[in-house]
């Protein structure tokens, strides 16, 4: 049987994060080279000219002659800690599958209880941070759920002790997957939808449905915010729905529409394909 490569896809081993990063020297060149790829520049004047201070590991700005460290104004800064426990305790809330807790960091990285409890939120607070600044472009499955598991009194959508969520994946026009949000929200009226449009998927993204569940109007709310942001128009301006010039093209699309009279054509059309940048490889699979 064959295998999935995406289950089966080799990540960093911990012999190659031990290669990488088992000294403090080799954690501090990783961290320079990702804050500063192309050479030192100083965070007061921006100058590029400076002078390394190896006693108390500081560069010294030439031009205004601020003392800027690797650490400051990261998540490091004035860290009391080796930066070789900061990145292990990465690639330990990295790598593992099911999440790890401040107790198994406290005894895999041998700090006290405090210790793995900061460190564990400070990352998680900065991954958060980044993630909430990514949107998801291309091609785009979308779907709602609820999380709660099985409860007495009403089943179903609308049952108490749930909580709305709404889950997007962001796919290759091969359909393999990139990046995932799950977006919880308060219900699934049109404002919540189209809030989650706006902060979580990009302006030219394609957005398809995922499954069944999710309800066709809630499907197009979504595509209009979209299409309302790549237009540069308010939330509440129309924005008239073109096929895009892929759809034209496309034999399959113009197979589909063989049979069919005009205005049936033009209903089908809006309806179903307001999206953009679909390639032909995927409209022949939908």
């Amino acid at each position: 049987m064959a295998r999935n490569k995406i289950q089966f896809q080799r990540g960093l081993s911990e012999t190659g994060f031990a290669e990488l990063y088992a000294s403090e020297e080799q954690c501090r060149g990783a961290l320079e080279q990702w804050r500063w790829p192309n050479g030192f520049i100083c965070p007061e004047c921006g100058a590029t000219k400076s002078s390394f201070l190896a006693p108390r590991r500081l560069y010294q700005c030439a031009g205004c002659g601020r003392q800027t460290s690797v650490t400051a104004g990261t998540i490091f800064h004035r860290t009391k800690l080796p930066l070789t426990t900061w990145f292990r305790a990465m690639y330990l809330m990295t790598q593992s599958k099911n999440g790890v807790s401040a107790m198994e960091l406290m005894r895999r990285l041998d700090v006290n209880y405090d210790t793995a409890w900061k460190l564990k939120h400070k990352l998680a607070q900065v991954m958060l941070e980044r993630e909430a600044t990514r949107r998801l472009d291309e091609r785009v499955e979308v779907d709602d759920s609820y999380l709660g598991g099985e409860r007495p009194g009403k089943p179903g959508r609308g049952a108490e002790g749930k909580t709305p969520f709404i889950a997007a994946v962001q796919t290759d026009w091969e359909g393999r997957p990139q990046r995932m949000v799950l977006h919880t929200v308060s219900g699934f009226t049109s404002e919540q939808v189209c809030r989650f449009a706006e902060q979580r998927l990009a302006p030219t993204a394609g957005v398809i449905k995922g499954s069944d569940n999710l309800a066709q109007h809630n499907l197009a709310r979504m595509r209009s915010c979209c299409r309302r942001r790549l237009a540069g128009k308010p939330a509440g301006a129309p924005v008239r729905r073109r096929m895009c010039a892929t759809a034209r093209s496309a034999p399959s699309f113009i197979s589909l529409l063989r049979n069919t009279t005009r205005r049936s054509r033009r209903t089908w059309v809006r309806r179903i394909w307001p999206c953009r940048r679909m390639s032909n490889r995927s409209l022949r699979r939908t």
